[in-house]
């Protein structure tokens, strides 16, 4: 019998951490879980390492690993508890590691996973911000470390299990693809109104269980911006071969229209266990916990068009992709800054894309032929600069 697959999960106690390691639970003769991160949830960190006795687990600072370490030595769980970015990206890249599930949420993703990447890794995506601020350089990391990149997103995870095997041979298959949007929970509101969206409604997702930040971004369709980008880099297309439509249902994930008129759709229940398994298994398929879609109940499936009035934010993706390198990073900065000022009551909901537009046309990348890491993490903090200084000069 093949030995297990040994599995670090970088964001271990957000939604999709969670949920891997519920995947991971249902078979425990496939997977070993050797590292564990997590940035804030130190109790629910020590909980899982007191279930997964993972080799290492890995939080940012010293004050939140001595607690972490204190409950392990008390509970005699030899778990070596690393600090900090560096710790992160070794973790990553570690010799011993074959798969590494990163779940990190924004750009302080970006390293471990290049490092992942570089290290040759299967490298199950569901940081989307890897390839909206990393693009090329990301995609060349992942070509040269000979990784194998698989995409956790349910959008792209739908488009990746529509295609053939053979990487070469998508183009000649891809005509357009389409990305579905639930429209999150404002889709029948009156776009006047937005100003006075709370941040408890704004994380209420009709569809789908997720961290705050990115159900924030389902509300303004900024998560559809980045899904754009990261399906350009993903599947080497050009931005007029990326669509979006509103599918309310939450049902079929997404679709690829082929070169003939063939339509190929993947369709589910609104559970990241689907996508998360298929990445975890592949080539295979293993049972993920998601309830089976029952197609007589299935009352109607529903597609509206993204509506710009509404969801102005959305239609920056192609200006971004069309735009200088570095544009897309830009865009995803200026979105951090903005949603967690929303977040902390600190900027209106509707100020979200008015900060995101301005910083665009304000921060103009200039980055060469050949941008390295370090370029686009300092583009990215001269974005987040002039983001946070709009946020004090406009916000309420």
């Amino acid at each position: 019998m093949a030995r297990p697959q040994r599995l670090v999960i970088l964001g271990s106690t957000g939604s999709i951490g969670t949920s891997t390691l519920d995947v991971v639970a249902r078979h425990p003769e496939r997977f070993e879980v050797l590292g564990l991160s997590a940035q804030q949830r130190i109790g629910e960190l020590t909980a899982q390492c007191l279930c997964w006795k993972p080799r290492w687990a890995v939080v940012p600072d010293e004050a939140r690993a001595r607690p972490l370490r204190d409950a392990l030595r008390a509970a005699g769980v030899g778990t070596e508890v690393r600090c900090g970015a560096e710790a992160l990206c070794d973790m990553a890249a570690d010799s011993e590691v074959d798969s590494v599930m990163a779940a990190i949420v924004g750009a302080a993703g970006l390293r471990p996973c290049m490092a992942a990447a570089r290290s040759g890794k299967r490298l199950l995506l569901a940081n989307k911000e890897a390839l909206v601020v990393g693009g090329a350089l990301f995609m060349r990391a992942v070509r040269d470390g000979g990784a194998t990149l698989l995409p956790i997103d349910s959008e792209h995870s739908a488009i990746f299990q529509c295609l053939p095997p053979q990487r070469q041979d998508w183009a000649q298959t891809i005509e357009h693809i389409v990305l579905t949007a639930s429209g999150g929970p404002f889709r029948q509101r009156d776009p006047a109104s937005l100003g006075n969206v709370t941040p408890d409604e704004a994380v209420a997702h009709p569809n789908w269980v997720m961290g705050r930040k990115i159900s924030v971004d389902s509300a303004t369709m900024m998560n559809k911006a980045l899904e754009v980008i990261e399906a350009r880099w993903l599947f080497d297309l050009a931005p007029e071969q990326i669509r979006v439509v509103i599918h309310p249902q939450s049902i079929i994930h997404s679709m690829v229209v082929c070169r003939d008129g063939n339509v190929l759709a993947q369709l589910g229940t609104p559970d990241m266990r689907g996508p998360i398994s298929y990445g975890l298994s592949f080539p295979q398929r293993i049972e993920s916990g998601a309830a089976r879609l029952d197609f007589d109940a299935l009352a109607a499936l529903s597609f509206e068009p993204a509506d710009a009035a509404r969801f102005p934010g959305l239609f920056l993706a192609w200006d971004a992709l069309r735009g200088p390198e570095g544009s897309s990073a830009v865009l995803n900065a200026a979105n951090e800054v903005a949603v967690a000022a929303f977040l902390e009551q600190r900027l209106r909901f509707d100020a979200i894309h008015a900060l995101n537009a301005d910083t665009i046309a304000a921060v103009v990348p200039d980055l060469g032929d050949a941008p390295t890491l370090d370029d686009l993490l300092a583009l990215d903090e001269r974005a987040r600069a002039y983001a946070a200084d709009w946020v004090r000069e406009r916000a309420r």
